[in-house]
């Protein structure tokens, strides 16, 4: 490939403004330099060319035919970058790159998405699973939402939007006729939360009886898509099974007890971009309506 050749991309810039405004003086308020700084810079590049540019008395310059030739062109091209480095900025501003918990995201926030673009068309919103504590100095999102009971990260804003309740689910042929209508049952958990029965056995005031059989899964997603196929029962939050339930495909013979952790979503310290802010009091309003589960 040839090597492209290039002049002086700020006598370039210089000898543009020049001939864009018609005075040195004008070119070089823009710029923010000196009349005569302006004034080599259009020197250098006609040197670095081999070309006449400019001709006349110095106080009433005037491009030659190339130098005409080569403003157009120059100025053509300068624009254009102006308006790419605008497109770029606005779509930077409008976008929302989101980090979620990867449940939530798949069972109650992206079905609802839809109306957070319906009422800000402009806006896209880009979603990453992830369960890693948040840092907005390591990773470029431009907010997060986790699940915690605190959260102990300084320099963010963190704005709870959703109570949590947690409970088993399983398919409604499997509960048996037992206390807890678990009896028998295989038991589903997830390695990243081994001790999620034990806390919801301690919310809930209730004692379960001893699993038959314990089957480990790597997501809740599975967990819950299992505890559907019959597999077991599976421990889950509301929120991510209230449409099941109310669907018939799942059924929560204990309820759901509620648990200290909530929703967060958070965002760096003062650094809300205007898609952030119209994100948050979306959220608020849509977690405002989401339903409470049954007896509570």
């Amino acid at each position: 490939m040839d090597r492209r050749v290039l002049p002086p991309l700020t006598a370039l810039r210089a000898f543009e403004a020049f001939a864009r405004l018609g005075r040195m003086t004008l070119a070089a308020d823009e710029l923010c330099v000196t009349h005569g700084a302006v004034s080599r810079q259009i020197r250098s590049l006609e040197t670095a060319l081999g070309l006449t540019l400019t001709e006349g008395p110095r106080h009433r310059l005037r491009l030659t035919a190339e130098g005409e030739r080569l403003a157009a062109t120059a100025r053509a091209a300068f624009d254009g970058l102006a308006r790419t480095v605008a497109d770029l900025k606005a779509a930077q501003a409008n976008e929302l790159h989101l980090s979620c918990v990867g449940t939530l995201a798949i069972r109650w926030l992206i079905p609802r998405l839809p109306a957070f673009h319906a009422a800000h068309p402009e806006a896209r919103v880009r979603v990453t699973e992830s369960y890693a504590p948040v840092d907005f100095a390591r990773e470029r999102f431009d907010a997060a939402i986790r699940i915690a009971e605190h959260v102990p990260a300084l320099g963010v804003e963190a704005t709870p939007f959703l109570d949590n309740f947690h409970g088993p689910v399983l398919a409604p042929h499997l509960v048996g006729g037992g206390p807890t209508g678990l009896e028998g049952v295989p038991r589903l958990t997830t390695g990243t939360r081994q001790t999620a029965w034990a806390e919801w056995e301690a919310h809930s005031g209730v004692s379960l009886p001893p699993a038959p059989q314990v089957q480990e899964f790597e997501h809740i997603f599975y967990v819950l898509e299992a505890a559907a196929a019959g597999l077991g029962v599976g421990l889950t939050p509301w929120i991510y099974v209230a449409g099941d339930i109310a669907a018939g495909r799942l059924t929560a013979p204990l309820g759901f007890a509620p648990n200290p952790a909530r929703f967060f979503l958070i965002t760096p310290e003062g650094a809300d971009k205007p898609v952030v802010a119209a994100f948050r009091h979306w959220l608020l309003a849509e977690a405002a309506k989401a339903p409470k589960p049954p007896g509570t």
